[in-house]
């Protein structure tokens, strides 16, 4: 088997060469193939990903090195393939990874370890898990809008210029964001599941008020928030949560709750809205770009068609 390790040489963790030090060593002492590919720019490692799975198929496996760009990157090349990804989670959010293994407090090590990295026992389960298909590109993770646009996108400033925050980088960026008032429009068409009954029924607003909009593949995202705690991945289902248009009073209290995923409609059914989604449009009337991003990275779409892929992308998760 060839493992191919996508790195980003700017990722966050500092300790990437010790790291890669130890696996080569173990992989000198037995048969898989270990093959390193670092990434120069934006866009490398979906094409690295891809030029791999063309060639190998199920025969390789395909390494993220990196952060939540990387994760996203690698599973548009991988999307639909024989080709499974496997996630080491050495970037700054890494929030997709914290899904997969299961906590808000990744350790690295313990993950490398767990796969077998270090000691040449390589071990792991591949699991088939869901995309997100929106206008022809692919998310793993989170797309949203409104205000965790804005917070992401300062964070990410944020951790850039000082990478010793890590994600609190993210929860600086809340902060002049919510100086300003949380009122955003946006219009909506989207083709639900009722999470009781189960049955089909649509959710739509043409210019509608509001403070933040995710449509959630998994649960974390700006740095460990929280608006899917019960998202499941292979489900065929997106968990997604509307919160309206606030004002600052209110919105302060949210904001802790928000990061511990107890944001629901039970409990603040006077802001809340959310449920489950399977595709749906959403766009802006006046045809302006939606101030929206997917996995973390901004897009300029004025208007966004999505759907679920039901697993269509093949992860590698810790045998149990």
């Amino acid at each position: 088997m060839k493992f191919v390790f996508i790195v980003n040489p700017i990722a966050g963790n500092d300790n990437k060469a010790r790291i890669f030090a130890r696996i080569k060593s173990t992989f000198r002492q037995i048969d898989d193939e270990m093959i390193i590919e670092e990434t120069k720019c934006q866009g490398d490692a979906k094409r690295i990903a891809l030029e791999y799975s063309q060639q190998y198929g199920g025969n390789c496996i395909i390494v993220s090195c990196g952060g939540d760009g990387t994760v996203h990157e690698i599973a548009n090349g991988l999307a639909g393939s024989d080709t499974p990804m496997l996630i080491l989670p050495l970037g700054t959010g890494n929030d997709f990874a914290k899904k997969v293994y299961g906590t808000k407090k990744i350790n690295v090590e313990n993950v490398i370890k767990a796969f077998g990295f270090y000691n040449g026992k390589i071990k792991y389960d591949i699991k088939p898990i869901d995309l997100i298909d929106y206008n022809g590109e692919k998310c793993i993770n989170v797309m949203s809008f409104g205000l965790d646009t804005l917070v992401e996108t300062i964070g990410k400033k944020l951790a850039d210029k000082a990478p010793f925050l890590g994600h609190n980088a993210y929860n600086l960026g809340i902060v002049p964001v919510i100086m300003k008032p949380l009122h955003y429009s946006i219009s909506y068409d989207i083709n639900c599941i009722d999470k009781k009954t189960g049955e089909s029924f649509n959710y739509k607003s043409d210019n509608k008020d509001y403070a933040l909009f995710a449509i959630c593949n998994a649960s974390y995202y700006g740095g460990g928030f929280m608006p899917a705690p019960d998202a499941l991945l292979d489900d065929g289902k997106l968990d997604f949560v509307l919160v309206k248009g606030l004002s600052l009073v209110k919105a302060l209290p949210l904001i802790s709750k928000y990061s511990e995923g107890k944001v629901n409609s039970d409990a603040f059914p006077d802001v809340i809205e959310d449920g489950y989604a399977v595709s749906g449009r959403v766009w802006m009337e006046d045809g302006s770009p939606l101030l929206g991003n997917c996995d973390g990275e901004n897009f300029d779409y004025s208007e966004v068609n999505f759907k679920v892929e039901n697993k269509a992308l093949k992860l590698c998760v810790i045998k149990d």
